[in-house]
């Protein structure tokens, strides 16, 4: 049965599981008990050892991998400073909310696509946007002046992690669009070796050491390499293209809503009412985003 063919059930499912283990990606940060910019080389280490597996034992995902690396180059420059920042980010702010803050980047796309690419923005960008706001007040404007300045550097690496996850995006769907012969695969595994690369050269940098201090540390790291980046993305981007819109919009809703959910069960994030209310609505207002331009049925899912 071809892709085309499979139901729509099974690319749902797909696309289910992997936003699930996507979203257990900051939990795996921070169970690793090692610096930031550490927990993203490994992430990228692990995962390009997978990737190269992958490409070895299935021939047809490695058409193009010998060529364009130097593309691949800058996508991963623009995926090392997301990572980057979200990782400081959840060294601040905690799993849950770093993550949600990083999935305001459907607002920067959709802007993007307004300015760049002559699309039309629908009434539900302008509510996505004004949601959002207010879930963004509730969560932390409101208590602006009490938050520790460690936590006002969060939010905003946070914030400043959706920008930088934006023009990832973006310079991977146009490089895929300019080099049609390159399979999906192929260009994650050179994005996720550079990626690793320059991580590791930061973390030298900033003088971190690569000493894993013990199992769990091990076991979350090797996780944040195999399901997070690999096994996740690989399940969502196989099927993202065969989905209604409206339903691609709700199903990776699910990865910041669980990150908050995993937060909570796992290192006791204390949401207020009003802070669950402004999840919740920055929840809503990142699911509208995502359907915030004009034929946005083609929603993509460029990751």
């Amino acid at each position: 049965m071809s892709a085309t063919q499979t139901p729509v059930i099974v690319h749902a499912t797909r696309v289910l599981a992997g936003a699930i283990m996507i979203s257990f990606a900051a939990v795996f940060v921070r169970l690793s008990d090692v610096a930031p910019t550490t927990s993203g080389f490994y992430r990228m280490a692990f995962g390009s050892v997978v990737w190269v597996m992958l490409l070895a034992a299935i021939p047809a995902m490695r058409q193009g991998w010998q060529k364009h690396w130097a593309s691949s180059g800058l996508i991963a420059s623009f995926f090392c400073l997301d990572i980057w920042l979200w990782h400081q980010s959840i060294f601040y702010i905690g799993p849950g909310l770093s993550t949600l803050l990083a999935n305001f980047q459907v607002f920067v796309l959709s802007l993007v696509g307004v300015l760049f690419l002559k699309e039309r923005l629908h009434w539900r960008f302008g509510v996505g946007v004004g949601l959002a706001m207010g879930g963004l007040w509730l969560l932390f404007g409101r208590e602006w002046g009490s938050l520790s300045p460690d936590a006002r550097l969060g939010v905003w690496l946070g914030l400043m992690t959706a920008c930088a996850y934006s023009l990832y995006l973006l310079s991977l769907r146009g490089y895929q669009m300019k080099h049609t012969g390159m399979r999906p695969e192929a260009r994650l595994m050179q994005v996720t070796v550079l990626c690793g690369v320059m991580l590791g050269l930061i973390n030298v940098t900033e003088g971190h050491g690569f000493g894993i201090p013990s199992t769990t540390a091990w076991l979350s790291l090797i996780a944040l390499g195999l399901f997070c980046q690999v096994l996740g993305w690989l399940l969502i981007t196989q099927s993202l293209p065969f989905l209604p819109a409206a339903l691609v919009g709700l199903l990776l809703l699910i990865q910041p809503a669980a990150s908050v959910g995993w937060d909570v069960w796992f290192f006791s994030l204390d949401l207020s009412w009003g802070k669950l209310t402004g999840a919740v609505l920055a929840l809503i207002g990142i699911y509208l985003g995502l359907r915030a331009t004009k034929g946005s049925d083609s929603i993509a899912n460029d990751d």
